[in-house]
């Protein structure tokens, strides 16, 4: 369900109030006046996404260069010669004295179906991510096993909202069962509500599906099918669906696992570098107090120029003792033949 439809719905079918809308689901209050508007007087097609193009592009290619492009590739490609983005804008811009980038041309070309896209790697836009659209619409579950400290080895099973990646329920008990699977649901549907679907592997603890329909259905099973909620699992031996709930208990192993700051060391929380992440420095010594001087003592001053009479000074510059840097190219004291 959208987020239109859902606000619309809260308005319409369950008589609640727009600034209560506005302040639940966080919209603009001129949003959902324009939607309510729209609702009024289309109905359903309100909820349909629409076009977001400008009504005007002053800056578009005009529509004679775009031809003249078209042109340009089918002729040079009925010839038998290169009919590329570079040898068309040499032709534009040579005979036709119209300049446009290898870029432009490529997009006139692509968007008039005049290229066979033949991508080297799959495109982006073919991926597909695996999020629901609202909190409650999917939730996935699965386990893990790890190993304590103590050498005791226990199963981590979790609960996990797919629209916010929300860990609603994280568990550690020594074996996984049916049982605790259904306890675990219980617990998370009575503190966060009914989900609207489930999205689990193919485990015997989630359904009984893989065991060619004997024993009738587990107990995850019949508590989904008495809240009348959808169950989704994924394929044998592909699980890659439910691969985000598994990362929660194994990022919990990998910060365990992680070794421990030496105790000489602390992090640095002043000074220029307290911006710098994970940078730290060496703990450093605490400070030795002065011996305490009598009354009648006097501080040694080094005589007048000494090396040591500034107290700042750390010795000669590293730029005293470099050689002396070339004169430029072209001056006198180096071109060939000067002072001869």
């Amino acid at each position: 369900m959208s987020k239109a439809r859902l606000v619309i719905t809260a308005i319409t079918v369950e008589k609640r109030s727009v600034a209560e809308v506005v302040a639940e689901y966080g919209v603009a209050r001129s949003w959902l006046y324009e939607l309510l508007a729209r609702y009024r007087t289309e109905g359903e097609a309100a909820f349909e996404p629409r076009s977001r193009r400008p009504k005007s592009s002053p800056r578009a290619t005009p529509m004679e260069t775009v031809e003249l492009v078209l042109a340009l590739r089918k002729r040079l490609a009925e010839q038998g010669l290169d009919a590329g983005a570079d040898t068309i804008g040499s032709h534009l811009q040579h005979h036709h004295q119209v300049k446009l980038s290898r870029a432009t041309i490529h997009r006139i070309l692509t968007r008039h179906a005049a290229v066979t896209p033949d991508p080297g790697k799959r495109p982006r836009s073919s991926y597909l991510r695996f999020a629901a659209d609202q909190p409650n619409e999917c939730w996935q579950s699965d386990f893990t096993h790890s190993r304590l400290a103590d050498a005791g080895e226990v199963d981590i099973i979790s609960w996990l909202d797919d629209h916010s990646r929300l860990a609603l329920h994280v568990t550690a008990p020594r074996r996984i069962t049916g049982q605790i699977v259904v306890s675990t649901f219980r617990e998370t549907v009575a503190r966060y509500g009914i989900p609207a679907s489930t999205l689990t592997d193919d485990g015997m603890v989630y359904t009984t599906r893989s065991s060619g329909g004997k024993g009738g259905r587990n107990g995850l099973e019949t508590e989904l099918r008495r809240l009348n909620i959808t169950q989704k699992n994924s394929r044998p031996n592909h699980p890659t669906t439910c691969g985000k709930v598994g990362a929660v208990p194994a990022d919990a192993e990998a910060v365990a696992a992680r070794p421990a700051r030496p105790a000489g060391h602390a992090r640095r929380t002043s000074g220029p570098a307290r911006r710098l992440r994970r940078r730290v420095q060496p703990a450093s010594p605490a400070p030795v107090p002065a011996a305490p001087l009598h009354p009648g003592h006097r501080l040694h001053r080094p005589p007048k120029g000494h090396l040591d009479h500034r107290p700042d000074w750390r010795g000669p510059s590293p730029r005293r003792h470099r050689p002396r840097r070339p004169h430029r190219r072209g001056h006198p004291a180096v071109r060939c033949g000067s002072g001869r």
